[in-house]
């Protein structure tokens, strides 16, 4: 089985310059719903380039707003190969998901289909492919995606099956709300800016759990870090009923 772990390990340790690309849907994307703030890919960027010392590397976000598994793959040469990456981050599934926008619906099995390709191209491709599970979706207000989280599974099983690194922000944001006080509901308030698109202090959370599974920063005292945990701490007691 491919050890993906012991390849970034070795390309963070090499000290070569590294490129990143970030495929994905509107959340990597990161336009509108930070209000204006930095999303996961430009806090990662600050991180990776600056607290890290990493200069010479390059982060590179290809994401577009509305799209799919299916779609990436449609496009694969200017979303991922064009760029020659060292590293391929892909979080994917929000849209993927809906029972509503899309006919015909999409079916795990070929959601999961799509993902175990997009693997195989990274790795072709001769990078090191990271895999994002989506975040958790208010549900009473996007009844469309009541399968986000078997799609997420879906992602978490070729990880596993494949061994793929997997970055599981769905759990990270199902998590989230435990203990926040009454009326939260089990829901994340505090990191979404509406049913599935996190605000800022979601790609916060993003972006911290990225750069814990993938190993950047961590030893550095990052002062990136830092202020992203702090952002996540308030967002723990959001005011309620949400804005």
């Amino acid at each position: 089985m491919t050890d993906d772990r012991a390849a970034l390990r070795g390309l963070l340790a090499s000290g070569a310059p590294v490129t990143w690309v970030f495929a994905g849907d509107s959340i990597t994307h990161g336009l509108i719903h930070t209000r204006g703030a930095r999303n996961y890919v430009d806090h990662l960027h600050e991180l990776i380039r600056g607290d890290a010392g990493r200069v010479q590397d390059a982060v590179i976000n290809t994401a577009i707003t509305g799209w799919r598994a299916d779609l990436i793959l449609g496009d694969f040469d200017r979303r991922v190969a064009h760029w020659r990456p060292d590293v391929v981050t892909l979080m994917i599934g929000t849209n993927d998901c809906t029972t509503e926008w899309l006919d015909p619906v999409i079916e795990v099995s070929a959601f999961a289909d799509s993902i175990a390709e997009f693997v195989r191209r990274v790795r072709a491709g001769g990078a090191v492919p990271v895999l994002q599970t989506p975040p958790t979706v208010d549900l009473l207000h996007a009844p469309d995606r009541a399968r986000i989280g078997e799609f997420a599974q879906a992602i978490r099983d070729v990880a596993a099956r494949d061994g793929a690194v997997v970055v599981d922000q769905f759990a990270a944001f199902a998590e989230f709300s435990a203990g926040t006080g009454p009326g939260n509901d089990g829901m994340p308030w505090g990191l979404l800016d509406d049913a599935f698109h996190p605000s800022a202090a979601g790609h916060a959370l993003l972006a911290l759990e990225w750069a814990e599974v993938v190993g950047v920063g961590g030893d550095s005292g990052s002062p990136v870090l830092a202020d992203l945990a702090a952002r996540v701490a308030v967002a723990r007691h959001p005011p309620w009923p949400p804005a």
